[in-house]
C-alpha cells in the first residue's frame, strides 16, 4: 500500500487527538475523583454505582426511622417514668391514711393531693411528641383522656427500621391509663371522703396493681429499645459497607491516575516531537 504524506499527516493528528482525549480523561478523573463522569464512560460502574447508592440511601433513611423510633419510646418511658412517680405517692399517701390516728380533716387534705396527683397522670397520659398523642394506639390526632373518656385504642404503630422488620413504637395505655386504672383511683378518694377505713386500706393493693401495670410496660419497652440497638449497630455496619463498595467501584486510585496522567504527556511529547518530523520536510525543502 502507497503510504503517502497527507496519510502520516492525518494519522498523526488522530493519534494526537485521541492522546489529548485520554490527557483529558485523566485531569477529568483528578478533578472530580471519580472513575467516571457519565454513564457512557463505564455502563458497569454505572449499574453497579446506582445499586450501591440505592442500598445507602435505603440505610439512611432507615436510620431515620430508628431515630424517629427512639423519639417515640424515649418520651413514653419518660412519662412512664413520671406516672411510675406518681403512683408511688399515692400508695405512700394510702399507706398515711390508712392510719387510724388521722381524723377528717387530714384525710381531707390527703385527698386534695390524691386529686391533684390524678390530674397530673391525666397530663402525663395526654403526653404529646411532635404533635401526636403517643398514648392512644394509631389515633395519634385524638386525645386519649378527655371528657370521661379513656384511651380504647389498643392498635400497634410500627416503624419500619430494617428491611422488612417492623418495631412496635407506641405502649397499650388501657391498662396504664385506661378507665379500670383511673377507677380505681377514683375508689381511693371516695374512700378518703366518706373515711371508709377498710375502703382505704384495699385501695393500697388496688394501686399496687396500677404500679406493677405501668412497671410491665416499662420492662417490656426497654426490651424493644435494646432491640432498636441492635438494629441501629447493624445499620451502621450496613452504610459503612455500602460506603466501602461504592468508594471501590466509583473512587480513583489516586497515585495510579496521576502515573498515568504523567505516562500519558511523555508519550503524547514524544508524538509531537515525532510529528513535528514527519510534517517538517516539504518539496520546497528539497529543492534548495
Amino acid at each position: 500500500m502507497r503510504v503517502t504524506q497527507s496519510m502520516l499527516s492525518n494519522n498523526m493528528l488522530r493519534n494526537l487527538s485521541n492522546s489529548y482525549s485520554n490527557m483529558g480523561t485523566y485531569m477529568e478523573q483528578l478533578t472530580t475523583g471519580k472513575k467516571i463522569n457519565r454513564p457512557s464512560d463505564d455502563p458497569v460502574v454505572a449499574v453497579k454505582g446506582m445499586d450501591y447508592r440505592s442500598q445507602l440511601i435505603e440505610v439512611e433513611q432507615y436510620k431515620r426511622n430508628t431515630g424517629e423510633v427512639h423519639n417515640w419510646m424515649d418520651n413514653s418511658d419518660d412519662a412512664l417514668d413520671q406516672a411510675t412517680k406518681a403512683l408511688q405517692r399515692l400508695r405512700e399517701l394510702a399507706v398515711q391514711a390508712s392510719n387510724d390516728t388521722y381524723d377528717i380533716e387530714e384525710r381531707k387534705n390527703i385527698m386534695e393531693e390524691v386529686e391533684q396527683l390524678k390530674s397530673h397522670l391525666i397530663d402525663i397520659s395526654n403526653t404529646k411528641v411532635n404533635g401526636k398523642y403517643i398514648f392512644n394506639g394509631n389515633n395519634t390526632d385524638t386525645k386519649p383522656v378527655a371528657d370521661g373518656n379513656f384511651p380504647t385504642n389498643v392498635t400497634d404503630v410500627n416503624i419500619e427500621v430494617s428491611n422488612g422488620i417492623k418495631i412496635k413504637v407506641n405502649v397499650d395505655s388501657e391498662e396504664i391509663f385506661g378507665s379500670d386504672a383511673f377507677g380505681k383511683i377514683d375508689t381511693f378518694i371516695a374512700a378518703l371522703e366518706s373515711g371508709d377505713q377498710a375502703e382505704i386500706e384495699g385501695s393500697i393493693g388496688l394501686l399496687d396493681e396500677n404500679i406493677d401495670n405501668v412497671l410491665n410496660a416499662r420492662a417490656d419497652l426497654g426490651a424493644r429499645m435494646n432491640r432498636l440497638d441492635l438494629i441501629e449497630n447493624r445499620l451502621g455496619s450496613q452504610e459503612i459497607s455500602a460506603t466501602k463498595m461504592m468508594s471501590d467501584n466509583e473512587d480513583i486510585d489516586y497515585e495510579k491516575v496521576i502515573t498515568n496522567l504523567i505516562t500519558q504527556e511523555s508519550i503524547h511529547r514524544a508524538a509531537l516531537s515525532a510529528g513535528s518530523r514527519i510534517i517538517q520536510p516539504t518539496l520546497l525543502d528539497f529543492l534548495r
